[in-house]
């Protein structure tokens, strides 16, 4: 007769064995239909599992987290049963559910296409018209082994060869199909529901390694209702409208090639766009007491060892043997050599708080098949910064730090920032204990800015706990930007000290704080929240000009000189077409204010001005134009139409 405690504190007698099934029911119809799984002291059980001891339990309802992750899952199966069912020879891989929706990787000699995604998705919602029962089964290792080898699934054999041996193995059955998982699953695949929709097909390495097999990976999407899966199909074409990639070739930014995977060729336009943000975060981070430096791209290997880089994050760097047998690495991050710059000459805790800036050029290594535009790098800038300061100094360094990020996105319209607080990960550097001195220093100093945060567990730096700023674009995505990390091991790691008051040697704390990232990923986000719309200020070309007759062409001429003069970029369009095809054309292109000038505008030294998004046009005084968009650029205007 176990007794169930529920989350509000109620407890529940049963006569026997009782399921989650049971359960639900007990307390209501409603909650029996939505309900998909039950957390059994704190572990996510099928809702059929019998629980037969005295136990809390939570009903996880399908409009959850835990219950719309549990969907996607099962998602991934029944497109696994559909795909064995129209084509038989196809083995089955991997199959998780991820962000937004879930994948499943098939080995298969023909390529599936555009049209079998709409069979397979067909043959899906047969499954779930079955409604066929999930059934959990317990395995021997051995038999499920053979078994899976007589039916020519050698991939899920080799699956099973690497669970450790004292791991409880569990296949699930729903109809004819039989897959390893660990689960839990849906009662039933009626359970699942319509509210999916396959969405695209990629290659992809057998455990991601570019040296084994490419699979096929079949991509969909689910949610707990149709509502919430048209929201998402509605963002998806919102999003493919924004893409940064697509911008990037209409308004002639920059392009990627196989030649350099993960690096980007900066055209004209596009560097001048990055030089712009590197000097407003230049002049932001002079105002705030930084000090720039630059350090080698290529260092020995032996200073990797020592800062913990080399264990830690060794598989992600480019490395080098010279023919003296040295070995050296490209540096995948800025912290030791701003260490180095630090240990140069005596420090005294006079001189902390000391603030150290790079726009550092930084190398990782990325699967090519996670590689994604400027979204997903090799090759990028960090606008990286270290501050080496005293235990008593991270609170007030991390509220400034904390201000200063959030001052910044709103100056690029990004006005919905969520923080979160990561913690140790599994993989790092350094003693608990000094672990449990730096999350409780970064903590503490979060609570003191009295800013809103949540807790991302497990995800911090292999150094030290971070803070992840996470912005919110304009169609709703969140994107993790700028990190602000408490590191109590680098610098002891790498001897660095300074003078203490008290006449003694100290190692300094040192904080690690970046704002946008990557320059290239948030140039990327940008366009993207701003479908290339960009604020004045920051557009590369801010004002074209366009005659509507030759006449008018030395007075176009001359606007642009005046234009230039003023420190506006500004080109001039001359080429004998209609004036309404040049203001599509660069309006196609995003130029931010187009001039029109023609006969009427040389007599009156006027110009018409439309701006971008606007189908209106304005006829005003040169000189006034020019001080107008003066003034915007100089105070960072960033109202734009998206």
């Amino acid at each position: 007769m176990p007794k169930i405690q529920l989350p509000d504190g109620s407890e529940r007698q049963y006569d026997g064995v009782v399921s989650g099934v049971d359960i639900a029911e007990s307390i209501g119809r409603g909650l029996a239909r939505d309900a998909v799984a039950i957390r059994v002291g704190g572990e996510l059980w099928d809702l059929t599992r019998a629980i037969e001891d005295d136990s809390s339990v939570e009903i996880v309802t399908r409009d959850s987290a835990d219950g719309l992750e549990l969907l996607r899952h099962d998602a991934a199966h029944v497109l696994a049963e559909a795909v064995k069912e129209l084509w038989p020879d196809t083995q089955v891989t991997i199959g998780p559910a991820i962000e937004n929706g879930f994948y499943y990787d098939f080995a298969r000699e023909a390529p599936f296409t555009e049209e079998d995604l709409k069979v397979i998705e067909a043959r899906m919602i047969e499954i779930v018209d079955r409604d066929e029962a999930i059934e959990r089964q317990v395995w021997e290792r051995d038999d499920a082994i053979r078994f899976f080898r007589e039916i020519g699934e050698e991939y899920k054999a080799r699956l099973i060869e690497d669970i450790p041996g004292d791991e409880t193995l569990t296949l699930y059955r729903q109809g004819e199909f039989i897959d390893l998982c660990r689960g839990p699953h849906l009662p039933s695949t009626g359970k699942l529901g319509k509210s999916f929709r396959l969405t695209r097909v990629s290659g992809a390495y057998w455990r991601g390694d570019a040296k084994n097999a490419m699979l096929q990976r079949i991509y969909g999407t689910a949610w707990a209702n149709d509502k919430q899966l048209r929201t998402y199909l509605t963002q998806l074409e919102e999003a493919e409208k924004r893409d940064h990639r697509r911008l990037g070739r209409i308004m002639d930014l920059f392009h990627f090639q196989e030649e350099a995977p993960g690096a980007v060729f900066w055209h004209p336009k596009g560097w001048s766009l990055f030089q712009n943000l590197v000097d407003y975060m230049r002049q932001r981070q002079n105002e705030a007491g930084y000090q720039e430096v630059n350090t080698p791209e290529l260092m020995d290997r032996s200073l990797w060892e020592a800062s913990g880089h080399w264990e830690s994050f060794h598989d992600h760097m480019f490395t080098s043997e010279t023919e003296d047998g040295r070995n050296f690495a490209i540096k995948p991050m800025n912290c030791p050599g701003h260490v180095q710059i630090f240990k140069q000459g005596i420090t005294s805790y006079r001189d902390l708080p000391y603030r150290l800036a790079e726009f550092g050029k930084v190398h990782r290594y990325e699967p090519s098949g996670a590689l994604h535009g400027m979204l997903r790098v090799r090759a990028f800038t960090q606008d990286d910064a270290h501050i080496f300061c005293t235990p008593e100094q991270i609170t007030a360094e991390t509220i400034a730090v904390c201000d200063l990020i959030l001052g910044i996105y709103r100056d690029f319209g990004f006005e919905d920032v969520l923080i979160k607080f990561a913690d140790r990960p599994k993989i790092r550097v350094g003693d608990d204990s000094v672990w449990d001195q730096a999350e409780a220093a970064l903590k503490s100093a979060l609570d003191s800015s009295g800013l809103e945060y949540s807790y991302n567990p497990g995800e911090g730096a292999f150094y030290g706990p971070k803070l992840e700023f996470v912005l919110r674009d304009a169609i709703g995505r969140d994107w993790q930007c700028g990190t602000h990390q408490v590191d109590l091991n680098l610098a002891r790691r790498l001897g660095a000290t300074f003078i203490g008051e008290d006449g003694q040697k100290h190692t300094p704390v040192l904080l690690h704080r970046a704002m946008f990232g990557s320059l290239e990923r948030f140039i990327g986000i940008l366009l993207e929240h701003h479908a290339g719309n960009l604020p004045l200020w920051l557009a590369p070309t801010q004002v074209k000009v366009l005659t509507i007759t030759s006449d008018a062409d030395d007075y176009a001429k001359d606007v642009v000189a005046k234009l230039r003069s003023a420190g506006i970029m500004a080109e001039v369009d001359l080429r004998n077409e209609k004036i309404s095809y040049k203001v599509r054309e660069h309006s196609v292109a995003k130029i931010p204010v187009l001039f029109a000038v023609g006969q009427r505008e040389v007599e009156e030294q006027t110009v018409a001005v439309r701006r971008l998004g606007s189908k209106e046009q304005n006829v005003c005084a040169l000189s006034d134009v020019i001080s107008s968009l003066t003034d915007e650029i100089r105070d960072r205007g960033t109202a734009v139409r998206i």
